[in-house]
């Protein structure tokens, strides 16, 4: 008997639903769906703009400058280093988002893949991998990232890697569930008799079936990956200076806020909420969105 839960065809996240979120969503009549929307669409133009569109070079830095104000030449002002705060925001957001995207792509790729695989097989396969996953969901993607970098070291490459294994229960379990009613469909069966490979029946067929809801469930665990990732910058075990990253500068800029310049900390800090809380929005939107195009 499968130890993973069963999941509709509705989209549903696996993570529980942040309720300060789930009830702001609905006001507005759709604006707040539509500005997390907008939001997001100007974070990817300056992360893919970001090199050309940044004033000044954040890796450059004038003590003579140090914790200015804002100003003409310095719009958010200037850190301790006398790097400017707007520029480095700007850099920072590529790596930012890069990450977060890795581990996304990673997890969804063989969460995908072991959900599809244990829902054709059924049987001890389906509980064998259900016990692995257990396992797995029972560390916390941030514990096991630090625990990377005790072994291989600071940087990006260890802690998405496996931040990427601890989103995968996420992803494998939503899959596994859908799957399995996918599985029962006279489809399915139509496509068996025909004498169609199970590869072809469960990537060809049953996988754009549950794509959708597959992408709401991608859409929220970004929002979870690039806090937990901006979290281990903080910390100082992720991106290593003089790499601008959001999670490095709040760190770098709690001295700058006791000296009454807090924006080097304050402008990074907001920059993270603002796209977490926007893909929580959309994700959710884009579950229920789904949930009511199958009730």
């Amino acid at each position: 008997m499968s130890t993973l839960p069963e999941a509709g065809t509705k989209a549903r996240t696996q993570r529980p639903r942040p309720g300060r979120i789930a009830r702001l969503r609905h006001l507005g009549g759709g604006r707040l769906q539509r500005t997390s929307l907008a939001l997001l669409v100007v974070f990817v133009l300056v992360a893919l703009l970001g090199p050309w569109i940044t004033p000044q070079d954040p890796a450059f830095g004038a003590l003579g400058d140090s914790l200015l104000g804002p100003g003409a030449a310095h719009w958010l002002g200037t850190d301790q280093g006398g790097h400017d705060t707007f520029s480095a925001l700007v850099a920072g957001t590529r790596t930012s988002l890069a990450g977060p995207l890795a581990v996304v792509l990673f997890s969804t790729l063989l969460g995908t893949a072991v959900g599809l695989f244990t829902a054709w097989r059924g049987g001890w396969t389906d509980t064998v991998a259900g016990r692995v996953l257990d396992i797995v969901f029972a560390f916390p993607a941030l514990l096991l990232a630090i625990l990377s970098v005790a072994l291989f070291g600071k940087g990006m490459t260890a802690p998405v890697l496996a931040m990427a294994i601890a989103y995968t229960p996420y992803t494998a379990r939503l899959v596994r569930g859908l799957a399995v009613q996918e599985k029962n469909r006279p489809y399915i069966a139509a496509y068996q008799v025909q004498g169609h490979s199970a590869l072809y029946v469960t990537v060809r067929r049953m996988l754009p079936n549950i794509a959708p809801t597959l992408l709401a469930q991608s859409t929220v665990n970004f929002g979870y990956a690039l806090l937990d990732l901006a979290a281990l910058s903080f910390l100082g075990l992720g991106v290593q200076p003089p790499t601008p990253d959001w999670g490095a500068m709040i760190n770098q800029g709690q001295a700058a806020v006791l000296q009454g310049q807090p924006l080097s900390a304050i402008a990074p800090a907001v920059a993270v909420v603002l796209v977490v809380v926007a893909f929580n929005v959309v994700g959710e939107d884009l579950g229920d969105r789904l949930a009511g195009r199958d009730s």
